[in-house]
Order: structure tokens, then C-alpha cells, then sequence
């Protein structure tokens, strides 16, 4: 019998007996935390560091909108293409090293770009770096896991929360630094975070030297990802609900990151207002980040949330068309607050699910499927916003994403598990 790609599932071995014990306990969690902090802090500063600097780098490089939405299409086309072989990549290598892997190209992809001579080169180095934050996204949460098992909570929290910061910081910074040393300085310093990162990742795959083989062979104590049979996930219309809500919020996010700073410029607005009113988009998202999956939790069926959501949005892309340089910053903080269906989406895998293999198996098909979806939108947007001389169109596009999350929040929120779907 010839099973789906997503039949089997990746899991995270158990981590209570791999965790040190004594002083070795202190010091190899303290590298551990810290890996995992600055690691979260350069996951999306590829992305954000960019976007406010189109105006000038296209002037510099010569391009237009189509190679914007082409970079803006980039960063979810490399998370879906990682999150499905990083497993695989993890069961060779172990968590560990792939964490370092990841850390590695980020640098490098960050540093070279700000070189870059001409678009090609740019793309090509903007993948790299966003090939090891695809990686990253997939082996942090398990490595959250295997070292904090008694603090799971409160470290992911904080995890969550740098990636927001990393979110958010970068393109409020991005302009002044541009101003005082050039977009490439801007855009190349941020390399600095992903080094400091890669350092104490270094610092725990030489101290588990001798369990190296532990890590390939996947026995008691390794850090590698395990392969597991599951249900045919492709049946379940929660699974497809998931999917649908997931993709249209990252559609809308990554759309948003990608254009929201050419819109308003375009509508009179400067660049410093832009790249600020981005940051406050990412402070929404750290927002509904701190407080969605807990009102999640204590709903019995929160599809109330997704339409709160979606009001957001309607309100937000209608500001945006009717007057987007008045209002500008409620305009934004609405969409931002929008994407309270990502954490949503996030808690929902484990609530909807009865066993880890559920768990899993609902998370890889959702992120999969849902970053293929979302890589789309930055490049339609951009096309529809050529095509039309204006950006009513491209925010009807992103309106009727609304309608399609709403649907797939429906599905996936009624009180019901995974695997009697299945």
C-alpha cells in the first residue's frame, strides 16, 4: 500500500532522561537557553530587515514590484520546502547539529546578501538565509523540549515572544541605519545576531561529542527526530481546516511584510512612518501571542476568536483602501491584531489531537501545506498591484483570504479530535 508523504510524522524523543544532572545541569542548559534565545531572535529578521529598503535597494539594483513580490514570496517557499526535509535532515544529523546548520546558513546567507551586486544575487542569498531559518523553525521547538521539559511553558513563551521582537525590531531599525551607513549595513548587521547564535550551538555539538552515534541511530538519549506511521491525515476535514486557516494567515502576514511599506509610501507616507508602522504590525502579533492561546484553551469551541480576527482584517484592509495615510497606525494594529489565528492555529494542533503522533502528524501537514499556500501571496499581490496601477485589488485579495480563514476556522474549531476524522 502506497501511503501519502504526510502518513508518517516526525516526533521528538522523550527528554526526561537525556536532561544533565548537577553543575552540568547549570551549564549546559544556561548555553542551551541561550542558543535558543538568539536563535529566535534572527528567525525573522531576514524578512523584516528588508522590506522598509525596497524603495532603495531597487533603485541600487534595478528592480521593480514583480522582484519584490518575489522576495516577499521567498520566505514562506523556503519554510515549506525546509519543514518538510529538516526531518529528514535531523534524523541524520541530530537536533543539535541541524540547529547549528541552521544558525550557519542564516549567517552567511545575512552577511553575503548585503554584497550582493545585482538581483539574482540578492535572491540567491536571501534563500540562503531563509533555508537556515526554515530549518530553525522546525528543530527549536523539540530541542525546547528535550532540554526544558520542566519549564516547557515558560521557555516556550519566551521563544515565542524573541521571534516577535525579531519581528518587530529589525524594521524599525531599519531606515535609520540605512540613513547613516547605507541599506547594506542595514540589512548585513543583523548577521552579527545569527553568529552569536551559532556560537553556543557549537558549544553543545562539541560537548556531545561522544553521543554522536546516539544521534544517527536514534536510541535512548538522542537528540535525532524519529519517523513514525500514522492515520491517512489527508481524509480528516479538520486537517484541511488547519490548513486553510494557516495559510491564509501567513499569506496575509507575509503579503503584509512584503508590501505594507511600499502602500504607504506610495500613499505620502515616508520611509522612517513605514518601517515603523511594520514594527507595529510585528507588536500585534506579540500581542495576540501572549494572551490567544490561553483564551483558546478555555474554549470549549473558539471559532468566536477567528471571526474577531477577521473583523480585524476587514477593518484594517478597508482603512488601508480608504485612507491609508490617516489612521495609518489603527489601520495597521487591526490587521496585526488579525493574526491572533496564527498562535490559534499553533495551540489548536495539540488541543484537536488525542496522542503525539497526532500532534505531530496535524503539524507537519498544516505548516507544510500552509507555507506552500502562503508563498503565493506576496506575488500575486505584487502582479495584481501592477496590473491595476493600484492596491484596491490586491487588498480585495487579501479580503477574500478572510473568507476562505473563516471556513477553515469553522472546521477546525468545532470540539472534535483529529483522529476520529481520520
Amino acid at each position: 500500500m502506497i501511503r501519502s508523504s504526510y502518513d508518517y510524522v516526525v516526533s521528538a524523543p522523550t527528554v526526561s532522561e537525556t536532561t544533565p544532572t548537577g553543575i552540568s545541569l547549570v551549564r549546559g542548559r544556561i548555553l542551551v537557553f541561550a542558543a535558543i534565545v538568539l536563535s529566535a531572535l534572527t528567525l525573522r529578521a531576514a524578512v523584516t530587515s528588508i522590506s522598509p529598503l525596497f524603495g532603495r535597494i531597487g533603485t541600487d539594483l534595478h528592480f521593480g514590484s514583480t522582484v519584490i513580490g518575489v522576495v516577499g514570496m521567498l520566505p514562506p517557499a523556503m519554510f515549506a520546502v525546509f519543514g518538510l526535509a529538516t526531518p529528514f535532515l535531523a534524523k541524520r544529523t541530530g537536533l543539535e547539529r541541524a540547529a547549528l546548520l541552521a544558525m550557519g546558513l542564516t549567517t552567511l546567507g545575512m552577511a553575503t546578501r548585503a554584497f550582493a551586486p545585482n538581483t539574482v544575487s540578492l535572491l540567491v542569498l536571501s534563500a540562503i538565509a531563509l533555508a537556515g531559518m526554515g530549518i530553525g523553525n522546525v528543530v527549536i521547538p523539540p530541542l525546547v523540549k528535550r532540554y526544558f521539559s520542566d519549564r516547557l511553558a515558560l521557555v516556550s513563551t519566551i521563544y515565542i515572544c524573541v521571534m516577535q521582537v525579531s519581528t518587530m525590531v529589525p524594521p524599525l531599525l531599519a531606515v535609520p541605519v540605512a540613513d547613516a551607513h547605507g541599506w547594506r549595513v542595514s540589512i548585513g548587521v543583523w548577521a552579527v545576531v545569527g553568529l552569536a547564535a551559532a556560537l553556543p550551538w557549537l558549544g553543545v555539538v562539541v560537548a556531545r561529542r561522544g553521543r554522536d552515534a546516539d544521534d544517527v541511530s536514534g536510541e535512548a538519549g538522542s537528540a535525532a527526530v524519529h519517523v513514525e506511521p500514522a492515520g491517512r491525515i489527508h481524509r480528516s476535514p479538520l486537517a484541511w481546516g488547519m490548513v486553510m486557516m494557516f495559510a491564509m494567515t501567513s499569506l496575509i502576514t507575509y503579503s503584509m511584510l512584503t508590501w505594507l511599506p511600499t502602500l504607504l509610501i506610495d500613499s505620502g507616507i515616508g520611509e522612517g512612518l513605514a518601517g515603523a508602522s511594520v514594527a507595529a504590525f510585528g507588536a500585534m502579533g506579540l500581542v495576540t501571542s501572549l494572551a490567544t492561546p490561553t483564551l483558546c484553551a478555555k474554549m470549549r469551541n473558539p471559532f468566536g476568536l477567528v471571526v474577531v480576527a477577521a473583523v480585524c482584517y476587514f477593518g484594517g484592509f478597508s482603512g488601508l483602501h480608504w485612507s491609508p495615510s490617516a489612521g495609518t497606525v489603527l489601520w495597521v494594529c487591526l490587521i496585526g491584531l488579525g493574526t491572533m489565528t496564527f498562535p490559534m492555529s499553533l495551540t489548536l494542533i495539540n488541543l484537536r489531537t488525542r496522542s503525539a503522533v497526532g500532534s505531530s502528524s496535524l503539524s507537519g501537514f498544516t505548516q507544510g501545506l500552509g507555507y506552500v499556500v502562503s508563498s503565493t501571496g506576496p506575488i500575486l499581490f505584487g502582479v495584481l498591484h501592477t496590473a491595476s496601477g493600484g492596491w484596491g485589488l490586491p487588498l480585495a485579495l487579501l479580503t477574500g483570504c478572510v473568507a476562505v480563514l473563516l471556513v477553515g476556522g469553522f472546521l477546525c474549531c468545532r470540539p472534535r479530535m483529529l483522529e476520529d476524522t481520520w
